[in-house]
């Protein structure tokens, strides 16, 4: 169960030398150093919390841990000789010594068990796997003791914690006592009916067993059977007395195990001598307190540890976790004082708030993600509380005050602006003087005084990493409840502490071990040193003034050849003079002033927006981040030309759309290309439409446009029709009809901005001419293009150079081929071929066709032209390579990570191909070996999803296609029957409520799922509720499929993501499962395993948080229901009903239950069923019955069947016939949503005209 952690031989140990935990990797962030408490904690591998919580406990009891360093090398040996043949290396204990003493000495926020776990013989599985705390503390005992057999050290565990027992049997009848003794290591005792540890052990060894009745007691002296009574007295008490508490049970009846959550109390100090076979002694020598308490968060299934330590050396700081728990007087002082120091915090105002957190943190810098744990601790509020209404997101909260805060760390942490890192010219203190006076500031009473009342000894929370401070009332409240005590530590009053021990790590800790601390610390400050340094180097890119001129409204490089740009490395704890200083010794010839602007690459050029004008500011508080642009000029202007600076006038780079009607303008549009080159290259299609790609700022009118245009005023400007999408209206790509709706003539004094112009948008410049021709038609405000129908070619653009190679734009060729759909691309790429005369050119390559939609996906040549779904009038792109058959697939795929740019490859594979063959060929594509390998997917957000389970299953029989990209995961594939779950918040119930009452969005009645995923909110695709639900990932769960739902909630609850939702049980919560982004249905049955309810891994999950508890039957479902305004086409916002339909689910038993709600009589109510994706309502009838063929009498028929089959989440319409005479439940937007079906019914239709 706990690997070798038995063996200690010459194999066994894990060498000083590893790498594994001890140094960070290059490049990496170094260890963060120790936080306020000055305590160490110690890191999770995974699952080994238990061993966690353990340690620290034998870390603070001082008796055990000076027993360990007194045992030098002389009796442990040394770790460097294990290897060496006939030496006896004891590796457990010497590991432990040095665990101990980085502990202790080191200065670092946690230390790793990766060394002592690795001398147990865990291999890697171990530590990912948790196991009982009581058990381990006896196994690894054990181990210490058998590994210091021979040693002076072999008894100090007996001697510190080891006790007897005496039983005792007396005979009624004769009085003869039969005594027997055990010796024990800790006392398990009983929870179930007990309610506090004295009570335990007054049954334990007190009350008295009687054997009388059935069951009596055989008596040696009398030899015969006989009344006894039986007990138990504790004969020797150990130094330390250790306490496992009974939590976990077994139910017979249920057959199943649960844990024991009443409470349960224990006392901070115990006296034992009721419970002691010889009273007659002092008080004191029976007396323990407690000094550690092992807490157990979770199930019996699985859960959290964690330990409450009493300090007894005084090695921590202190400090007071809760202000109101201070003496009145204290606080009333540090009240006059917070007065007095600091302006009163603005609570409503968001910027005061988080600028103040930020300010008093001590480096300045606080996480992203703890900003709102901060904020709510600092006004006991949260931010989607208290703020989110009004000033949305708290990450854009900050984007948008970016002139107060700033974003290090890649976007990890926030800072002000006015709060920059330390400068670099600040002296750097030694190494060993600044751990030193980390480590001793307790030694110097004047640096850190301690109220009167608390002084002494002190409580922490030691949970893995984190450690911080607690107060001795905390511990009560681990009496009970899913988080509470399991095991409990006590010593004896008696064992005082010298005086030299006190706020001293290093006492009795062997040299050997400190030396090693202090190189260790030497090491770890030179890695942070370094780190800082390359943390704050940044790369700037200066743009030279004579380097660049102004065109299209943006700068764009004199010399296309060259991007105009320098790079230059500086750090940015350096001022604006320095960097200004650093640009004047590099130009050594520039004249003049000299200003720098924050410069922005754009698609339309660089655009400026403010200057650096204080040469004494930081560039870290100027937010001047690595790869900066910065423009260097005069302030003035740039070849005579005036710059406009700032957002307003951020440039758009429009694609300007012309007529081009037939051969007797293209000389026209020729010269014209000529005139207007450098600022957009022509791309003509033959008959149609012409592009040119054209930047203009953002501040300009649409007037200013038009005349830089060149066009007279009685021109045309119409932008793109939004309500179709833009790849079926064929931008000059002929083969069809396109939307364009006119520009007002009061939208001509309007900027581009106002206009909601972006990059890319398409602008067609129309004269009045222009609609003589039959291409052209003015039906209101919509101008519709239609190109002729017989314009039947593709277009093949040659690219010599495939797979990312640096290639020139006069390699490139392009060639139109006549085609129809029915041709075939093996075809057309022939003719283009022939064309292109490429039969010898590359030698001894095929070539392939790559059609571009938008991204690449190649098509197969066997296909024509309407079947590879390839749209006539569009281009192909012409490669070097093989291109694959229709019986093979062409796939991408990436080894161990999400593809990017340059690191994707391609293979071709057969469809009959299985994931195994599959998977060998791509490992012997990039020349990997070894069978710890498996294949996954990508999923809908393209990172790593699921594995291909089945190893033997064809490609086609998984449904992969061409261009899909599979990953080559390194390790096993995961067991079955082992379920990984997807997990989503929704953030507001109230976003689950139906609203028919909104205006037309283009979405209609159809409900939306507004997904946030790292700060991004984005609409992923309708629902089945006809609302708006906002969703946020908050992580996945790994769990079994013989798990319960309430063991599945249970670890729902423990996602990080979800600590601050308040969500007292698990009754509070109510879980959907997610289907297609459908809320499909609610989990219920909390003893339900996940199997019975047809969970797979892959399953997406929707957790609700509920106002009151919630425990839904099996037949219960939960409704929307939504009650007419009378004599209006829409309805009252949403009620929730849970209608029970476990007796009756008929009509006439929903209508009752209506009624009932509403206060309302029965008869009076008239129902119906929305059909969101319809757009319909189906009314439920009063009277609907039916006749069952066998019984010849009339049934009510059910809800729960067809043609309702009602299921949760549905919505129900209500009218009251007393006071609403309209019995027509469709609102106005389900008649707009009917229409848009209609025509989009119509559209497949029209799309196949292309290819006839």
């Amino acid at each position: 169960m706990f690997g070798n952690l038995f063996e200690e031989d010459g194999e066994e140990g894990f060498s000083s030398t590893s790498s594994k935990g001890r140094a960070a990797k290059g490049g990496d962030e170094p260890p963060p150093p120790r936080g306020r408490s000055n305590l160490c904690g110690i890191k999770n591998q995974g699952g080994t919390c238990y061993l966690n919580s353990l340690l620290q406990t034998l870390l603070f009891t001082p008796e055990f841990r000076e027993e360990l360093f007194s045992l030098g090398p002389d009796e442990l040996g040394c770790l460097k000789d294990k290897e060496e043949p006939g030496s006896k290396v004891r590796v457990i204990p010497l590991e432990l010594q040095r665990l101990f003493a980085s502990l202790l000495m080191v200065d670092q926020q946690s230390a790793t068990t990766a060394d002592l776990t690795e001398s147990f013989g865990w291999n890697s599985s171990e530590g990912t796997n948790q196991h009982d705390v009581q058990e381990l503390n006896r196994i690894l005992f054990s181990a210490l003791e058998h590994s210091l057999v021979g040693t002076s050290g072999s008894t100090f565990i007996q001697r510190l914690y080891h006790g007897t027992i005496v039983n005792s049997i007396v005979c009624k009848e004769c009085g003869n006592i039969s005594q027997r003794q055990e010796d024990f290591l800790d006392l398990t005792v009983c929870v179930c009916g007990v309610s506090s540890l004295e009570e335990a052990l007054w049954n334990m060894f007190v009350e008295e067993e009687l054997f009388e009745g059935s069951n009596l007691y055989r008596c040696a002296q009398c030899n015969r059977l006989v009344t006894a009574a039986k007990s138990a007295k504790l004969k020797k008490l150990p130094p330390f007395m250790t306490m496992s508490l009974l939590r976990f049970s077994f139910d017979f009846a249920k057959c199943e195990r649960y844990k024991e959550t009443g409470r349960y109390s224990f006392p901070l100090t115990v006296n034992l001598r009721p419970f002691c076979e010889q009273n007659d002694g002092d008080d004191a020598d029976y007396s323990y307190e407690l000094f550690s308490v092992i807490i157990h968060k979770g199930g019996c299934y699985g859960g959290h540890y964690h330990a409450y330590i009493k300090d007894i050396d005084h090695l921590g700081q202190w400090e007071p976790p809760d202000e109101d728990c201070k003496p009145k007087t204290q606080k009333k002082v540090k009240e006059v004082v917070k007065e007095v120091c600091e302006p009163k915090l603005q609570t409503d105002d968001p910027l005061s708030v988080l600028t103040a957190i930020v300010a008093q943190e001590p480096s300045h810098t606080v996480l992203v993600d703890q900003l709102g744990q901060k904020l709510m601790d600092k006004i006991g509020s949260s931010w989607n509380k208290k703020f989110r209404k009004h000033y949305g997101p708290i990450g854009k909260f900050l984007q948008s005050h970016s002139d107060v805060f700033m974003l290090v760390s890649s976007g990890t942490r926030v800072a002000l602006k006015g709060n920059p890192p330390s400068p670099v010219t600040e002296p750097t203190v030694p190494p060993e003087q600044s751990i030193n006076s980390h480590l001793s500031t307790a030694l110097n009473p004047e640096a850190a005084e301690l109220p009167e009342k608390e002084q002494g000894s002190h409580w922490f929370d030691l949970n893995d990493s984190t450690v911080t401070s607690i107060r001795e009332s905390d511990i009560e409240k681990q009496f009970q409840g899913k988080e509470s005590a399991y095991m409990l530590f006590y010593r004896k009053t008696q064992l005082h502490r010298p005086r030299e021990a006190l706020n001293n790590p290093q006492y009795k800790v062997p040299p050997h071990l400190i030396q090693m601390a202090q190189e260790e610390n030497v090491k770890l400050q030179q890695m942070r040193e370094n780190f800082e340094a390359t943390n704050n180097t940044v790369e700037l890119h200066l743009h030279l003034a004579p380097c660049y001129r102004l065109e299209n409204g943006a700068l764009q490089p004199a010399n296309k050849e060259q991007n105009g740009s320098t790079t230059l490395s500086i750090d940015r704890r350096k001022t604006v003079g320095d960097l200004r200083l650093a640009i004047y010794q590099m130009q050594e010839l520039w004249e003049g002033d000299m200003a720098l602007t924050v410069a922005k690459s754009l698609p339309a050029g660089l655009h400026l927006y403010h200057t650096l004008t204080d040469d004494n500011v930081t560039l870290y508080s100027a937010g001047i981040l690595t790869n900066s642009d910065l423009f260097v000029w005069n302030g003035r202007e740039v070849c005579g030309a005036t710059i406009l600076t700032g957002a307003e006038w951020e440039p758009v780079l429009l694609t300007v759309v012309r007529p081009f009607l037939g051969e007797d303008v293209e000389s026209e549009a020729g010269d014209r290309g000529v005139r207007e080159e450098g600022q957009g290259a022509f791309e003509n299609g033959g008959p149609g439409l012409k592009k040119e790609a054209r930047g203009f700022a953002g501040g300009a009118t649409l007037g200013e446009v038009r005349e830089a245009l060149g066009e007279p005023k009685e021109s045309l400007l119409c932008q793109e029709h939004k309500g179709r999408r833009k790849e079926e209206q064929g931008l000059g790509g002929g083969g069809g009809a396109s939307g364009w709706r006119v520009f007002p003539a009061d939208d001509m004094h309007r900027t581009l901005k106002d206009l909601s112009l972006k990059d890319g948008d398409a602008l067609l410049v129309l004269e009045p001419q222009s609609f003589d021709s039959s291409v052209f038609t003015l039906n209101g405000d919509v101008v519709t293009v239609t190109t002729p129908s017989d314009c039947r070619w593709l277009q093949v653009e040659f690219r010599p150079h495939a797979g990312g190679e640096v290639e020139k734009l006069e390699e490139r060729r392009k060639i139109k081929v006549p085609a129809t759909g029915n041709m075939l691309l093996c075809e057309v790429k022939q003719r283009a071929i022939e064309e292109l005369q490429l039969q010898e050119d590359p030698p001894g390559k095929t070539l392939i066709l790559y059609f571009l939609v938008l991204v690449y996906r190649i098509v197969c040549e066997e296909l024509s032209v309407r079947d590879a779904g390839v749209r006539l009038m569009t281009t192909l792109t012409l490669c070097p390579g093989k291109a694959p058959k229709a019986s093979q697939l062409f796939l991408h795929f990436s080894v161990g990570a999400v593809p990017s740019a340059g690191i994707e490859m391609d293979i071709i594979v057969e469809k009959s191909c299985t994931v195994k063959e599959c998977l060998k060929k791509m490992l012997d594509a990039v020349k990997l070996e070894g069978t710890c390998w498996h294949l996954r997917r990508l999923d809908w957000c393209e990172e790593v999803g699921e594995p291909l389970m089945d190893e033997y299953a064809s490609l086609s029989e998984l449904k992969i296609s061409s261009g899909e990209t599979l990953v080559v995961t390194e390790g096993q594939l995961p067991p079955k029957g082992f379920l990984k779950m997807s997990v989503w918040l929704c953030l507001d119930s109230k976003t689950m409520e139906t609203d028919f009452s909104h205006t037309d969005s283009g979405h209609g009645d159809e409900q939306m799922l507004d997904i946030e995923t790292a700060g991004e909110t984005r609409i992923i695709s309708p629902l089945c509720a006809s609302n708006m639900a906002k969703l946020k990932s908050v992580g996945q769960v790994e769990i079994s499929d013989e798990a319960t739902l309430e063991d599945l909630k249970t670890q729902v609850l423990t996602l990080h993501a979800l600590q601050n939702v308040c969500v007292p049980t698990i009754a509070f919560m109510r879980l959907w499962q997610l289907e297609g982004w459908k809320l499909a249905r609610i989990l219920r049955g909390q003893q339900l395993t996940l199997r019975k309810l047809k969970l797979t891994s892959g399953t997406e999950l929707c957790v609700q948080r509920l106002l009151k508890e919630e425990d839904l039957g099996p037949k219960e479902v939960l409704l929307h229901v939504r009650m007419g305004v009378p004599g209006e086409r829409f309805y009252y916002p949403p009620d929730e009903l849970v209608w029970d339909a476990s007796r009756d689910s008929s009509p006439c038993s929903l209508r009752s239950c209506l009624a009932a709600h509403y206060s309302l009589s029965p008869d009076s109510l008239l129902l119906a069923k929305h059909h969101p994706d319809k757009h319909i309502w189906e009314e439920i009838s009063n009277w609907s019955q039916q006749v069952s063929k066998k019984k010849k009498k009339k049934r009510a028929e059910s809800l729960l069947g067809a043609p309702f089959h009602l299921k949760d989440g549905d919505t129900i319409g209500v009218k009251n016939l007393l006071i609403d005479n309209n019995k027509d439940f469709v609102t106005l937007e389900d008649e707009q949503g009917q229409q848009r079906l209609r025509e989009q019914a119509e559209q497949p239709r029209k799309g196949w005209d292309y290819f006839n």
